[in-house]
């Protein structure tokens, strides 16, 4: 046992290296500003600038049209420019949204700051991810995007409680450029290893390969906005125990992604997905239910622990059968995936609580789940395919 310790020790020093810390605590700062300026925003819009609740609307939504868009830019620029160069530009930029929004232009303010912020975000997030990766190794892959998925959240939540200590709007949104320029310091001392491809060949926006696990990717996350917008709404009438229920979910997402996010490394990831799956369908099934607030607030919990392993399983899996130099856009194609499912079934469940009330938008998320898991056998499958051409072979086969 003493023998090992010191080879322990060594491991997990190499694993804990300052330099991937660095890159974790970047993203947090620039997540912090992002989410330190949403609880003043629809206030601002609706009192300072005088808008209506459809300009409220329409400005919130820019951010998520402009990085669905940004995130088929930020792919390649990390794979052709460098890791860093994306995660800084996405700071910078998300920096200048919080100028933006200080200018006295009114609501075109407001409009350029959440465009801004939408486009930063994809570079951000894409440059990061695709460089955890790589400091902490491949073979890693899941523990270090668990990691990132920790620093992201806890940024999110840590911002609006600050946003509404600080008590308004222009406080808020000075603090958003400061906390995305103390990220970029950060990083501008942080040296990279990536060398660009010399020859990257033609750019194909959105790769064969990636359309099934993009698929599984999306229809996994078609529950976030059903949370997000109507779980409160849903359990007003039963024990009015939304709030909890809410915080346990992201509680759970934020703890279970730090302490848990490296089990697809370790164990066959197709296990930690239906794992996830299973609890997050039986999660939403006690919430569709109207519980209790016991119950809703347990349900929420078990919702957002196996919400922590899909997307780890999923992008692990795929940027193991990339080349590197291709995985920025691998990062950047699957985050569209989400982008575009999470949009679409905002405006889904809004239409389906109208029609058919809260708890049918619980049922949708759960059908969504069930083509999830048909959608996920085709890439673990392809991943048995690979594996077993690899022992046949004996070299490395790369899914095309």
């Amino acid at each position: 046992m003493a023998a090992r310790l010191p080879a322990t020790i060594t491991r997990y020093n190499q694993w804990m290296g300052v330099r991937f810390w660095w890159l974790i605590a970047a993203t947090f700062l620039g997540f912090l500003g992002m989410g330190t300026v949403l609880p003043g925003m629809a206030p601002h819009i609706r009192h300072d600038l005088g808008g209506t609740d459809q300009t409220v609307g329409f400005v919130i939504g820019t951010f998520s049209f402009v990085a669905l868009g940004s995130r088929f830019i930020s792919g390649p620029l990390a794979d052709r420019k460098g890791r860093k160069s994306a995660f800084l530009t996405g700071l910078f930029s998300c920096a200048l949204a919080g100028c933006a929004y200080l200018l006295p232009i009114g609501i075109q303010g407001a409009f350029l700051g959440r465009a801004l912020q939408g486009f930063g975000e994809a570079c951000l997030y894409t440059g990061a991810a695709a460089w955890v990766v790589e400091v902490a190794g491949i073979s890693r892959s899941g523990r270090a995007l668990g990691f990132l998925s920790s620093g992201i959240w806890g940024g999110i939540s840590a911002g609006p409680v600050v946003g509404s200590w600080l008590g308004s709007f222009e406080h808020a949104a000075m603090l958003q450029v400061a906390a995305a320029l103390a990220g970029f310091a950060i990083l501008w001392r942080i040296p990279e290893d990536y060398t660009p491809h010399p020859h990257p060949g033609k750019r194909v926006w959105v790769p064969g390969h990636l359309i099934k696990p993009g698929l599984t990717v999306g229809f996994v996350n078609v529950h976030y906005p059903v949370i997000a917008g109507f779980l409160i709404l849903h359990l007003t009438n039963h024990g009015n125990s939304g709030r909890m229920a809410f915080s346990a979910y992201a509680g759970m997402v934020l703890i279970s992604r730090f302490f848990f996010g490296g089990l697809p490394d370790r164990v066959p990831p197709q296990r930690t997905f239906y794992w996830g799956i299973a609890g997050m369908a039986i999660g939403l099934a006690g919430l569709a239910m109207a519980p209790p607030p016991a119950l809703a607030v347990a349900s929420a919990a078990l919702l957002g622990l196996g919400f922590s392993f899909p997307w780890a399983s999923i992008i692990s899996t795929v940027l193991k059968r990339t080349p590197s130099h291709e995985r920025g856009s691998a990062v950047g194609v699957l985050s569209a995936f989400y982008d575009l499912f999470v949009g679409m079934s905002s405006f889904a469940a809004g239409v389906i609580a109208n029609n058919f009330g809260y708890r049918a938008v619980f049922l949708m998320a759960l059908c969504a789940l069930g083509v999830a898991a048909l959608s996920a056998r085709a890439v673990f499958a392809s991943g048995h395919f690979e594996s077993a051409l690899e022992e046949i072979s004996g070299s490395k086969m790369t899914v095309k």
